[in-house]
């Protein structure tokens, strides 16, 4: 399927599911509400860290930094200019670390990067502390819970279209090169700092919008919340579990996942976050293309 076909059955189902707010019962436009967030997050990471096979962990950073600009801002900016600051804050960030990062692989990497989740969540702990006297924000003028819908609905869409249009264009070849050999890509010409720094960047962009736009659900927000690590490897299991170098692989895994976890983190809380790192082990050390690579091999062993 080309690139333009994508994109036209992206902004179908939009179009469908943009009715959800008027056909679902408030309990399940809040599942929707989740399902679409996760999809997000994990076409977001997948589209740098696929085919770059860089492990990021920093997406509650991102998102939690975008929720802080949400509780900051709310009362003097309308709520879409928030998720568009939310965003762009989520940009700027991960420029800043990458460009001091990107050059490790790896563990070291990983480690890194989920090393900064906790800087910034500390950060801003203290900065709350020590400035402005609080432990957290309350968030008391929040839309509706339709507006919330559409406008993650939007950043959904933005974030399938961007994975698409990145993965046809020469940044997306660009950045397979790297995940094959960075070494020969810079040889062959590919200015793989920039191009990993310019697709970090961008990929950040929507878990920071996501973070901005779904801050508005916490009547209270404060740091150990929002910046929840628990929400970055969720990202990451979905992500691979689907397959990263996939697009509709993250998509579907992100769905099947949310709507099991609501059901197993309500009933069976401790099991679940035990089940959820031995699953992420398990993916990274026997099934780094998740799913999607068990069925390439089905399909070349039946060929």
């Amino acid at each position: 399927m080309s690139a333009r076909e994508q994109l036209a059955a992206t902004l179908a189902c939009g179009a469908v599911l943009a009715a959800a707010p008027w056909l679902l019962s408030d309990f399940l436009l809040s599942l929707a509400l989740s399902c679409l967030m996760y999809a997000a997050l994990a076409v977001s990471w997948a589209m740098f860290c696929g085919p770059t096979h860089y492990l990021s962990l920093a997406t509650s950073a991102f998102f939690g930094l975008g929720a802080y600009v949400t509780a900051w801002s709310l009362e003097s900016l309308p709520y879409g200019v928030a998720v568009l600051a939310g965003g762009l804050i989520g940009v700027a960030f991960a420029a800043l670390i990458g460009a001091a990062v990107l050059h490790l692989r790896g563990a070291y990497f990983a480690v890194i990067t989920f090393g900064l989740g906790e800087l910034t969540l500390h950060l801003i702990t203290y900065t709350e502390k020590t400035y402005f006297h609080t432990a957290g924000r309350i968030i008391s003028d929040a839309p509706d819970n339709a507006a919330i819908y559409w406008t993650v609905l939007v950043l959904t869409l933005g974030a399938v279209a961007t994975a698409i249009l990145v993965r046809a264009s020469r940044l997306g070849l660009a950045l397979r090169g790297i995940g094959a050999d960075e070494e020969r890509a810079q040889t062959l010409g590919v200015d793989t700092r920039r191009v990993k720094i310019l697709a970090f960047a961008l990929s950040a962009f929507f878990p920071g919008a996501l973070g901005a736009a779904m801050a508005v659900r916490w009547t209270y927000i404060e740091p150990l919340s929002v910046f929840n690590p628990f929400i970055g490897f969720q990202t990451v299991l979905m992500a691979m579990l689907g397959g990263a170098h996939t697009l509709i692989g993250p998509i579907v895994s992100a769905v099947f996942f949310s709507l099991v976890s609501e059901f197993l983190r309500l009933r069976f809380p401790y099991v679940f976050l035990l089940l959820l790192g031995l699953l992420l082990i398990a993916l990274i050390l026997y099934l780094p293309g998740g799913l999607a690579s068990l069925l390439r091999r089905r399909g070349r062993a039946d060929a």
